[in-house]
């Protein structure tokens, strides 16, 4: 199976999560960063996601910031930023809300804002490059903080990440990529996950950093 190239597509077969908790069988049509409530013209390039999972990506901690008017903002429904995982095995609604961990096996795809960061478990552009761009580069480079879980995430200009939990250097490490307000990551140990910036406060996994 090959992704699709082009800015308008549609996602069938899926289990769609249009809430959390809120789940059944539905297309996703996606047309430039958001979702659409049909397909942009006939002949719409289609990914076949038959028995898997498209999930929305979302941190309860960030979305608890946002005012009530803002939450909805992250169903799976037409108007909403095209920003959704597709994966290849049951996910809860807790693991949608608290922590969506996902083995590169299981993941067909992830796509933030319509732009496609994993395809098939792989990464789809080289770690690093997203933050060459001066603009990126001051927005996510540094340490990131939870004083009070005890660490420290290090999000270096090569694309690289490492973790200090509770005083161990190197706890986790792997690679990062950043589109928009999301981060995606993909540790060295063998599984994916994601992150949201809001408001200058970097939520990921439960845990709520600010950059020193």
């Amino acid at each position: 199976m090959t992704p699709p190239s082009a800015d308008a597509f549609v996602v069938t077969g899926a289990r769609v999560t249009t809430t959390p908790g809120t789940v059944a069988p539905g297309d996703l049509h996606v047309v430039g960063e958001r979702l659409a409530a049909e397909p942009a013209r006939p002949g719409t390039a289609a990914v076949a996601a038959d028995g898997a999972y498209a999930v929305p990506l979302l941190v309860d901690s960030a979305v608890v910031q946002l005012p009530p008017t803002r939450r909805d903002g992250y169903d799976l429904v037409p108007g909403n930023p095209a920003t959704f995982a597709v994966v290849r095995r049951p996910v809860t609604e807790a693991q949608v809300r608290r922590m969506l961990v996902v083995d590169p096996r299981d993941l067909l795809a992830v796509w933030v804002a319509g732009h496609l960061e994993a395809w098939d478990g792989g990464p789809t552009r080289p770690s690093g490059q997203d933050v060459a761009d001066p603009a990126v580069h001051a927005t996510w480079v540094g340490t990131w903080h939870d004083p009070h879980r005890g660490l420290q995430q290090h999000l270096r200009p090569d694309g690289r990440y490492s973790e200090t939990r509770g005083g161990r250097a190197d706890a986790y490490t792997g690679r990062y990529w950043v589109h928009a307000d999301r981060i995606t990551y993909l540790d060295d140990s063998g599984f994916w996950a994601f992150g949201q910036l809001v408001d200058g406060v970097l939520h990921h996994a439960g845990f709520v950093m600010t950059r020193r």
